[in-house]
């Protein structure tokens, strides 16, 4: 049986990805700091701690196949995830596990070429800290030498909580350009967008790269 470490796991995406997972019967460590929310399910295993202790990475993630990081590029102390997230590859490494992170939207292109998203003049700036810190994790990551088998999806641009939208089972893939529909929009729900990350923990297709995901 597959098994995963989800950090985050009480998050908008992180709860929408142990949810598709368990759905599938893989086994699901949820790790966030109150796990309180987590109702408890067959397959699952609650982990309460603090992401950004080293030796609890270490030891919550020993013998997991894939660990999930689903984490705010930004804290709310102002620390940055960037600055701490060479224990997840490395703990990631030790484990032999994939490494999957779920990033932001800002980083992809609006079109072939450029610019990103966060660098276009409309882009809200109460959103950009956030945006450019995720990119730099996805920079770093792409400049690195590590031998982790890491993926990074990035999900439309309106994805979050306030647009939860609906489970469809459908979706479309990119590599770095921006999704759009008909209508300009670049929408994903939050269980659609957990649909494409479990179907890449099931079936990789992307090693070492970044992935769009949008309707």
């Amino acid at each position: 049986m597959t098994s995963i470490v989800v950090f985050g796991g009480t998050g908008y995406a992180g709860s929408a990805i142990t949810r598709e997972a368990l759905s599938r019967g893989i086994a699901v460590t949820a790790v966030a700091r109150d796990t309180s929310k987590l109702e408890p399910a067959e397959g699952l295993t609650l982990a309460q701690g603090d992401a950004f202790d080293e030796g609890f990475v270490s030891e919550v993630t020993a013998g997991a196949d894939v660990i999930v990081v689903s984490l705010h590029a930004v804290q709310a102390d102002g620390s940055e995830l960037k600055d701490r997230f060479q224990h997840f590859v490395d703990a990631a490494s030790a484990a032999g596990a994939r490494l999957g992170i779920v990033g932001g939207a800002g980083s992809l292109f609006v079109a072939e070429g450029g610019p990103r998203l966060y660098d276009t003049p409309d882009f809200p700036d109460a959103f950009a800290g956030e945006a450019k810190s995720h990119g730099a994790i996805l920079e770093a990551l792409q400049a690195s030498d590590t031998d982790v088998d890491w993926f990074y999806v990035s999900p439309a641009a309106a994805f979050g909580g306030y647009n939860p939208g609906e489970r469809t089972g459908s979706y479309r893939t990119t590599d770095d350009v921006l999704l759009t529909d008909a209508e300009g929009n670049s929408d994903i729900s939050g269980e659609d967008f957990a649909i494409a990350f479990v179907d890449e923990i099931v079936t990789p297709a992307h090693h070492q790269a970044r992935f769009g995901v949008a309707y």
